[in-house]
């Protein structure tokens, strides 16, 4: 499968896999910036997409990154969707975080989407689990 990429920016990179076997495309920042401890940010990687139709492009987090409490928020992009991507982030730190052009910020994983027909329904099927929501499996 293709999928066609346009730089808007004159420092964009084309979002590329690190390693045979990733799942995830690297997604890269064209700003320079610092991001502040507790601040949310939606940071430029300088590129458009055209996601294949029947598909969309999830963002999640670079472990690298992550580990330091930078972490993304707001990771679905619609096949339909032609802006830029940005990738909108948060320091979860007490320690301001910089963001340099060419950084690696995010990676996005391309998925099929499988589509739903929604029906008002009065009663649900009931299951072992129920109504039981967080932590219903217990600590251990």
């Amino acid at each position: 499968m293709e999928m066609k990429v346009k730089r808007i920016h004159k420092d964009a990179k084309l979002p590329c896999y690190g390693h045979v076997g990733d799942a995830g495309l690297d997604l890269f920042s064209v700003m320079e910036c610092v991001l502040k401890a507790g601040e949310v940010r939606a940071i430029s990687t300088g590129i458009q997409l055209a996601i294949p139709d029947g598909y969309v492009g999830l963002i999640w987090d670079k472990s690298g990154i992550s580990l330091q409490n930078i972490h993304r928020l707001a990771g679905v992009v619609d096949s339909g969707y032609r802006g830029e991507i940005k990738v909108v982030m948060t320091n979860l730190s007490t320690e301001a975080f910089p963001i340099a052009k060419g950084m690696k910020i995010a990676q996005m994983l391309i998925q099929p989407v499988i589509k739903v027909r929604v029906v008002d329904s009065e009663v649900l099927d009931d299951t072992s689990r129920g109504e039981n929501g967080f932590g219903s499996t217990g600590k251990y």
